[in-house]
């Protein structure tokens, strides 16, 4: 685990920090916070240590025989600074040190993570503007902060950006970036097949773990594509939203001869209904009982696979299998069966009997590559993702 020093500066924000070092030391992270003297004037140092378990002292010229801020700045492996003031930024861009947090924010080798937290028209003005960019050259990470409420009456662009998500991108920046300069393209969620304007099939998929693989690649250094269907938008990966097979392999088509890995977790309808009503089917004319025709959908992997060898494209291949096994060897089984015939690098399989899986922060998978690699893995889905991303960059 970690060793983080979270900087808090003043503003209202400075309240979220205590749900920061929660998440970080519920995940094991060491975390020292030193908080500016006007962060104080928002939260309290008790409440700091109570959280972070480690003692808060802000004062640059106490305990000097330890050389504290040097101290803190090599022991630290990453440093955020949540919520960073306007006036933090404009210091830092020059600088300037002449408190506990700037110190050792000069001094640190460890990457850095600033998320700032302040009005709008503060937040665009060309000077602050200005310190952002310049912080960013010297690569300083900056998070985007959220569009939203703000102190007062104001809404817009300037409020912290949730806890989830400034953990998130901090310990994304301790990730390898061993994908650096390879495009990954990832498909997730669910198609949805059209019956009429109102009803659909589809299938239980959530998309979970498609989500986390795009996020996994991302933090690892990779340019991200990731063709949802029937999902939330990703932020800072490009973003493609389709809903049905049809338009997903359209989708795909798109960007195929473009990408270095393809990662399929996407649930894809294996049928459609061959003819769509154009208004809603009624009960009362259709009766008790009615009949839909099914026409198959394309097998997508397959078909990328195919178009990949064919292209002679330098693509790596991952196909995922949802299925329902009466025990681990027969679920061995069903994955090499599907391997071989998708004819993908590596292929993901996982028992979904009895609806486990779906919607859950959990997963438990078996992974098989044509190379012959076999890992069961078991975990979050963040932790799959990563167990996923590790396996692809040994084939």
């Amino acid at each position: 685990m970690a060793r983080i020093v979270l900087g808090i500066t003043g503003g209202i924000a400075a309240y979220k920090a205590t749900a920061i070092i929660r998440l970080l030391t519920e995940q094991g992270h060491s975390v020292k916070v030193i908080p500016t003297q006007n962060a104080l004037r928002f939260i309290g140092a008790t409440t700091l240590e109570a959280l972070s378990h480690n003692s808060v002292d802000p004062d640059l010229y106490t305990d000097v025989e330890s050389v504290k801020h040097i101290a803190l700045a090599q022991e630290a492996e990453l440093v955020i600074v949540a919520p960073a003031s306007a006036s933090f930024l404009a210091r830092t861009a020059s600088g300037i040190a002449d408190d506990l947090l700037s110190n050792t924010i000069l001094a640190t080798k460890a990457p850095v993570l600033i998320a700032p937290a302040m009005h709008t028209e503060m937040f665009l003005n060309e000077a602050t503007q200005a310190n952002i960019k310049t912080l960013e050259s010297r690569g300083l990470a900056i998070l985007e902060p959220a569009i939203g409420r703000l102190t007062g009456e104001d809404s817009g662009i300037g409020r912290l950006p949730e806890p989830e998500q400034i953990v998130e991108a901090a310990l994304a920046l301790l990730e390898p970036k061993d994908f650096l300069g390879k495009h990954v393209v990832v498909t997730a969620g669910g198609t949805q097949e059209p019956i009429d304007p109102v009803r659909f099939l589809a299938n239980r998929s959530s998309g979970m773990q498609g989500v986390a693989l795009a996020k996994a690649a991302s933090a690892r250094g990779a340019r991200v594509t990731l063709i949802g269907a029937n999902i939330a938008e990703l932020p800072g990966v490009s973003f493609v939203s389709v809903s049905t097979a049809l338009e997903l392999q359209s989708a795909l088509d798109a960007v195929l001869s473009d990408c270095d890995y393809l990662i399929m977790t996407a649930a894809v309808s294996d049928f459609r209904v061959k003819h769509v009503s154009d208004v809603k089917v009624k009960r009362s004319v259709v009766g008790q009982n009615t009949t839909l025709e099914l026409i198959a959908n394309p097998d997508i992997l397959q078909m990328a696979v195919s178009k990949i060898n064919d292209l002679g494209l330098a693509v790596k291949t991952v196909g995922f299998a949802a299925e329902t096994a009466s025990d681990v060897s027969q679920l061995r089984q069903l994955a090499a069966h599907k391997l071989m015939g998708k004819g993908c690098d590596l292929l993901v399989a996982n028992d979904v009997s009895a609806g486990r899986v779906f919607g859950a922060s959990d997963n438990s998978v078996l992974i098989l590559t044509k190379t012959g690699i076999e890992r069961s893995i078991s975990g979050t889905k963040t932790e799959v993702a990563s167990a996923v991303l590790d396996i692809l960059g040994e084939i």
